[in-house]
């Protein structure tokens, strides 16, 4: 199932309105609608001409969240859990946990 709200965010975005962004797709306005509301799901090709009009990945499309990480100015984006976000979110606030963190991640490096 697709995030409308996505949809609707990125389309806006791109100055293109409902009837715009369906002509582009081969699709109706009512079926544009129907995809930022979630009162409809678009075919799998329709699917993939989304992601190339909106320029945006699978991920975002399907409400994922994506995390940005930067590595020697190349930046690669990668699908997150929530268990991985606490974890990520518990390190960056708790002092203890992130030293045990750091500790375990080089036991595994050597």
């Amino acid at each position: 199932m697709i995030h409308g709200e996505v949809v609707k965010q990125e389309r806006i975005k791109r100055g293109l309105s409902q009837e715009k962004l369906g002509e582009i797709l081969g699709v109706t306005k009512v079926s544009v609608c129907g995809y930022e509301t979630g009162a409809r799901t678009p075919t799998l090709n329709t699917f993939i001409r989304l992601l190339d009009v909106l320029e945006i990945t699978p991920d975002q499309l399907l409400g994922r969240e994506v995390m940005a990480v930067a590595e020697e100015e190349t930046a690669y984006e990668f699908p997150i859990t929530g268990q991985e976000r606490a974890m990520i979110q518990m390190a960056r606030t708790n002092e203890t946990f992130r030293l045990k963190m750091q500790k375990e991640f080089n036991k595994c490096q050597k």
